[in-house]
């Protein structure tokens, strides 16, 4: 496969309580936005300002008090103390100012629908219990990223939770060193990945 091909993403998970996020848009892509970032991440620290807030995004809302929620226009100072920045207006001079903004700040920006403004994207996401599985397509197709989660919440089974839970037990009694642990715990998954 040539590298033009190949997906240069390196997906990371990012303690979303611990880190300060800044969303710019109060419609329907801010909300979009918000919703999944929270349904993954619920204690994000999340500010949201724009001049006009959605009915849909107060009334999620309610359920994250940690959210803040400013009615403004945004300003280039709003970027300030935040890591995440997501441009999320449908006015593309603003996105744009957001976007210069946040990197003058340091910040990593995703700027809505911009694939080529992007120092990071929101993948399509499946979590069961503990196991959470990012899917991305690098920008080419949120539609299939989205359809390949559902495969996946499909096929994988309800109890990931309680299996997770027991392979940490036994993890957790494995003597020896870091070596032996890997060898042992690659023993007992083996079935899990076998072609039946």
């Amino acid at each position: 496969m040539s590298k033009e091909n190949q997906n240069p993403l390196y997906p990371i998970f990012l303690k979303l309580h611990q880190l300060n996020m800044l969303i710019v848009g109060g419609g329907e892509v801010g909300y979009e936005k918000l919703f999944f970032i929270l349904k993954s991440s619920p204690d994000a620290q999340i500010t949201l300002i724009a001049p006009e807030i959605s009915d849909k995004i107060k009334d999620l809302l309610q359920a994250y008090p940690q959210v803040s929620l400013i009615c403004k226009k945004f300003e280039a100072s709003d970027v300030t103390g935040n890591n995440l920045v997501i441009a999320a207006t449908d006015i593309n001079t603003v996105n744009q100012e957001i976007r210069q903004a946040a990197k003058e700040c340091g910040a990593l920006v995703n700027v809505a629908d911009t694939p080529h403004l992007c120092d990071f994207y929101l993948g399509s996401i499946v979590t069961r219990g503990n196991l959470k599985v990012a899917i991305s397509t690098n920008g080419k197709s949120p539609t299939f990223a989205k359809r390949f989660r559902q495969v996946l919440e499909e096929i994988l089974p309800h109890n990931i939770p309680e299996l997770l839970d027991n392979l940490k037990v036994i993890r957790d009694r494995l003597k020896g060193d870091f070596a032996y642990k890997v060898e042992k715990l690659n023993e007992i998954t083996a079935d899990l990945v076998a072609q039946k």
